[in-house]
C-alpha cells in the first residue's frame, strides 16, 4: 500500500524534556489508525509535528512524500481537529462551517448539515458561548465533513456524552466506508476506540511501544487463571507482563501467541485461559515499559 506519512528518528526536545524520542514509523493511506497512550504520552505532539503545526527538533517527516511545513500541497490535504481548537469570540457555528468548505477541496455541506441535526448543535449562538460538549461537536463536523485525505482527531469528542461520542463512531465508520481515506484517532478511552480502528501505535514517554494491525494485537497476549504453583509453571520462560494473586489463585498475563496445542495443555491442567482486551495489553506494556526505564535509570545512577 502506498505510505501517507513516513517518519524517522524524529525526536522533540522542550528543554530538559524530551517529548519525542527517535520516533520511525509508517503510516500507509486508507486505513484508521488509533493513536493510543496515556496523557502526556506524546500523542498530540507527534501530530502537531504531521500537520507542521510545530517543529521537530532532529529526524525526518514526510507526508505524502513531502515535508509538510509551509507546503500547501501537503497541507490542503489534511483536517486537523483538536480539543483546544480556537474560534473568534464572535463566531458563530456557520462561520466555522463556512471556513472549512473553503478550505477543503472535499468538504460536503450535505453531510455537515446532517450531523449538525444529529448533535443538536444550536446554530444561534457563538461558539464562545457553547459548552464544552457542542464544542466538541463543533470539530467532530469539521472532521468528519472535510471528507481530508488525511485526517487526525485528536481526541476533541472527549466533551461529548456517551451517546454523542457514539454517534461519532458511528457516522466516522459508515462515511469512511463511502468514501475511505486516512484517519488517525487519538486517544486514551482505548476501549471505546478499539472496535474502530484497523491499526494500532502505542506511544509512552515519546517513544513507540507497538505498530501492528489491530487484529494482531489482540492475538499477542493471554491471561492464565488457576492454581499459583500451576501458572507460574507454566508461565516460565515466557514474557510476564503482569501477575495478580489472591491466596493459591494466580493470574499471569504473558506476551506471545499461545497455540492450539497449548491452549489444549493448559485446559487439561485445569487452569483457565482468558483473552486480553486491547485496553488490558496497552496498560500492562506501558507499565511494563516504564518499570524497565525505572529499573534503568537507577542502574545508571548507581554507576
Amino acid at each position: 500500500m502506498t505510505a501517507v506519512i513516513e517518519v524517522q528518528n524524529l525526536t522533540k526536545r522542550y528543554k530538559d524534556k524530551r517529548a519525542l524520542d527517535n520516533v520511525s514509523l509508517t503510516l500507509e493511506a486508507g486505513a484508521i489508525y488509533g493513536l493510543l497512550g496515556r496523557n502526556g504520552a506524546g500523542k498530540t505532539t507527534l501530530m502537531s509535528i504531521l500537520t507542521a503545526q510545530n517543529f521537530a527538533s532532529s529526524g525526518d517527516v514526510r507526508v505524502f512524500g513531502e515535508q509538510p511545513y509551509e507546503n500547501a500541497r501537503v497541507l490542503d490535504r489534511i483536517c486537523f481537529v483538536r480539543e483546544s481548537q480556537k474560534y473568534p469570540d464572535d463566531a458563530y457555528p456557520r462561520h466555522a462551517f463556512k471556513a472549512a468548505s473553503l478550505f477543503f477541496r472535499n468538504w460536503n455541506q450535505e453531510l455537515a448539515d446532517d450531523l449538525i441535526e444529529q448533535f443538536q448543535l444550536p446554530m444561534k449562538q457563538t461558539i464562545k458561548k457553547m459548552s464544552r460538549g457542542q464544542l466538541s461537536a463543533v470539530g467532530v463536523i469539521i472532521g468528519l465533513a472535510s471528507r481530508a485525505e488525511l485526517t487526525f482527531f485528536d481526541e476533541p469528542y472527549l466533551g461529548l456524552d456517551a451517546v454523542a461520542r457514539q454517534i461519532f463512531y458511528d457516522r466516522l465508520l459508515e462515511d469512511y466506508a463511502e468514501h475511505p481515506r486516512t484517519i488517525i484517532l487519538s486517544s486514551h478511552l482505548i476501549d471505546e476506540v478499539s472496535n474502530l480502528i484497523e491499526k494500532v501505535i502505542v506511544i509512552d514517554n515519546g517513544r513507540i511501544l507497538l505498530e501492528e494491525d489491530t487484529d494482531a494485537v489482540r492475538d499477542r497476549a493471554v491471561t492464565v487463571v488457576g492454581d499459583a504453583a500451576k501458572v507460574d509453571a507454566w508461565a516460565t520462560g515466557r514474557e510476564v507482563l503482569h501477575r495478580e494473586s489472591l491466596g493459591r489463585v494466580a493470574s499471569v498475563t504473558v506476551l506471545g501467541h499461545v497455540s492450539a496445542a497449548e491452549r489444549a495443555e493448559i485446559s487439561v491442567s485445569g487452569l483457565d485461559l482468558a483473552p486480553v482486551s486491547l485496553q488490558q495489553l496497552i496498560v500492562r506494556l506501558t507499565q511494563k515499559a516504564e518499570s524497565a526505564t525505572k529499573d534503568a535509570a537507577v542502574k545508571e545512577g548507581a554507576r
